[in-house]
């Protein structure tokens, strides 16, 4: 352990958080989380810990450490979940118990929707949160806020109702003891709670509490008060995103862009956007966004491409356009636009912009060297050469051989390893995932269409209950008569299978 390891570990704080373990040439190594900083990330350096070769091998390696405090266990859980996925530290591989990520699943457009974990989200319309590396810690955390925000986990409706409701965890969906507009109030007070709106909910209880008890429906208020106390309580529960107590100068990534660009405060909102298609076909477009720094999942949008063809520029200039056409004035302003692609992608960004007389800054990142892209009129970025010199060479303090000037564009090659780049490309590798998951949605359902679709009496709503019971068309066409008249009744499953396959 050497001198400034020692002198961090005297400073920890006694609070929830989420830490950073770096090796000598500052790249992270390894993110965890921790109920209270100052006792868990001294365990690394103890003399009495118990010996594991991994662990052993990750503390010879650790040269610095920092962390980020939070308000709650909770909020700690989130935060080392999004991190990792941008740092993707190599020792987290190592060392993580729980190997299998998980996603909380909600489907809100289901008149009584229950949450439920996948290790595979889909493109369904449903929400997911996640992913987390520690299934059981947000199982334990699930089963802490379903006092406070009673929810359903029945994927099939039972006949009577569960245990789960005789203890106050349950509703009471099974016989209707709530309505679905009531109960789609407390899921939404419950992800908003997980994305960070806690101080907000707890003054709606508190007001909601007085209301009741002024209007004498004191047994409305006695719920409501326990609501209050078991949220307050949260903090002091051991268990492990929110933004609203984070300290944003605290993360790297985001000040380094602000100084790096001398944007004018820290950027909260950053959307990423990319296309996707094959061979011209099918082409769409996503918007993701990023919120202090963190993936804001219910934010994402994206576009079925109007403009045929494979034309990645006019795709891009055609998003923006519709992006920023006016119809969407629910949706925030960004603090700053990333757009996968290099000059010829931004550009076309920067058309449409100015078509529509945004003014907003906008840069690009290249893939195949991970380059950042400005242009050096029209991105409305300064480049900082100030924020430059931690990277120029140390033969050269004053060189930026990673800094290559044009008349119209500046290509920004910084360190991989960089809290800037691993930033950008989180955001980018999510824009890019989510471009090809509605791409691949659009094609399965334009092969679902060419195989079914002429079929007489099968419709939209039989064709996806069919790929449902049999996975795919081949699945369909593979299933025997009695499988299909099961799924569909006898006179439609036998018209189907004699359809198919010819013959009585």
């Amino acid at each position: 352990m050497n001198d400034k390891i020692s002198a961090k570990l005297k400073t920890l704080p006694a609070q929830p958080g989420v830490y950073f373990h770096k090796s000598a040439s500052g790249e992270i190594i390894y993110v965890g989380k921790a109920a209270v900083l100052k006792n868990r990330v001294r365990q690394y350096f103890q003399k009495g810990r118990a010996a594991d070769a991994k662990t052993d091998a990750l503390v010879a390696e650790i040269d610095d450490i920092d962390w980020i405090t939070v308000e709650t266990e909770l909020d700690a859980l989130f935060l080392e979940s999004e991190m990792i996925k941008r740092y993707k530290p190599r020792y987290n591989v190592l060392l993580r118990d729980d190997k299998s990520q998980i996603y909380i699943r909600l489907n809100m457009q289901d008149p009584y929707p229950c949450i439920s974990f996948t290790r595979y989200p889909l493109d369904d319309g449903a929400e997911y949160f996640g992913p987390y590396h520690n299934g059981r810690a947000i199982k334990r955390a699930l089963r802490f806020l379903r006092k406070t925000f009673p929810y359903s986990t029945h994927e099939i409706m039972p006949n009577r109702l569960c245990l789960h409701y005789h203890i106050g965890l349950c509703p009471g969906v099974e016989a209707q003891r709530i309505t679905s507009k009531e109960y789609k109030d407390t899921l939404r007070k419950l992800v908003r709670y997980l994305t960070g709106d806690r101080v907000k909910i707890l003054r709606e209880l508190e007001s909601d509490m007085k209301q009741a008890a002024k209007e004498t429906r004191f047994e409305d208020a006695a719920k409501l008060r326990n609501r209050i106390s078991n949220l307050k309580q949260l903090q002091n529960q051991i268990i492990f995103r929110d933004e609203e107590f984070m300290d944003l100068s605290k993360d790297q990534g985001l000040s380094g862009l602000m100084r790096l660009l001398t944007l004018p405060e820290v950027p909260k909102r950053i959307e990423g956007y990319d296309i996707s298609h094959m061979s011209g076909t099918n082409n769409v477009a996503s918007m993701v966004v990023a919120t202090n720094g963190i993936a804001h999942k219910s934010e994402y949008r994206k576009f079925k491409m109007q403009l045929p063809g494979n034309n990645d520029f006019g795709h891009m200039r055609e998003v923006m356009l519709r992006r920023f056409s006016g119809k969407h004035l629910d949706w925030p302003k960004p603090d700053l636009l990333l757009i996968d692609g290099g000059k010829g992608q931004l550009s076309a960004a920067i058309e449409a912009l100015e078509e529509k007389g945004i003014r907003i800054p906008v840069i690009g990142l290249a893939k195949r060297e991970e380059q950042i892209v400005i242009h050096n009129t029209r991105s409305h970025v300064t480049l900082s050469h100030e924020a430059l010199k931690p990277w120029a060479t140390e033969k050269n303090p004053m060189a930026e051989p990673f800094v290559t000037y044009s008349d119209d564009f500046t290509l920004v090659n910084l360190p991989h390893s960089s809290h800037i780049v691993k930033l950008l490309q989180r955001i980018r590798d999510e824009s890019h995932r989510f471009a090809v998951s509605y791409h691949t949605v659009l094609k399965r359902q334009k092969q679902i269409k060419s195989e079914l679709d002429e079929v007489p009496g099968i419709g939209t709503i039989t064709r996806k209950k069919l790929i449902n019971v049999f996975g795919s068309t081949r699945g369909v066409r593979a299933a025997d008569r009695e499988q299909l008249e099961a799924t569909l009744g006898k006179a439609k499953g036998k018209m189907l299978y004699q359809w198919l396959h010819g013959g009585s």
